[in-house]
């Protein structure tokens, strides 16, 4: 617009410095487009390109590494999580300890003000002499009236590929101390 505007006022002006009524066409170097006029073209060597590809595919890694972090633990639940909610899940829902506690009841993995410590609950895993996979885990628990401490150890049963309880241990220490044994296996 600006040039428009600028070269009808020269006009208008009758400062065209062309003869016999031609128009002068002026050209305007554009100062971004002369530097690249310089660079020379020379094709790329190929040891210039592997190490371009090279650098590209490590990025590429990274990245897809980086992805899989991510999409493993926000997607697939560890195996120690699982556990977890599940005996949380049935200290929940039994009443012996609902009473002792009241409800809501809380599940956290250690006594700490730190919330990445109460996030993360101590576990073992381990295959025994048979090859099957166990996983031992222990945490708090804590309701309205008290709190306590609970001890659990699931192992994969290869009949039917499920999850079962070895164990389930809830031990109370407020208000008052109590144990509660709410799952035992025996074995046939």
């Amino acid at each position: 617009f600006a040039r428009c505007f600028a070269s009808k006022a020269q006009d208008t002006n009758g400062k065209n410095s062309s003869k016999g009524g031609e128009k002068g066409i002026s050209t305007v170097e554009d100062p971004f487009d002369a530097p690249t006029y310089n660079i020379p073209e020379k094709p790329v060597t190929f040891v210039e390109g592997a190490s371009y590809s090279l650098v590209i595919l490590a990025g590429l890694g990274i990245a897809a590494a980086a992805a899989y972090g991510v999409f493993k633990e926000l997607i697939f639940e560890p195996k120690e999580y699982k556990i977890f909610n599940r005996a949380l899940k049935r200290v929940q829902d039994d009443g012996q300890v609902r009473v002792r506690i009241g409800t809501p009841i809380t599940g956290y993995g250690s006594e700490s003000r730190n919330r990445a410590a109460r996030q993360r609950i101590p576990h073992k895993v381990w295959h025994d002499e048979d090859g099957i996979e166990h996983v031992m885990v222990n945490f708090y628990v804590r309701g309205p009236h008290g709190a306590g401490h609970v001890s659990a150890e699931m192992f994969k049963d290869d009949a039917d590929r499920e999850w079962k309880f070895m164990y389930l241990i809830v031990e109370l220490t407020s208000p008052s101390k109590a144990q509660f044994i709410l799952e035992s296996y025996v074995p046939a």
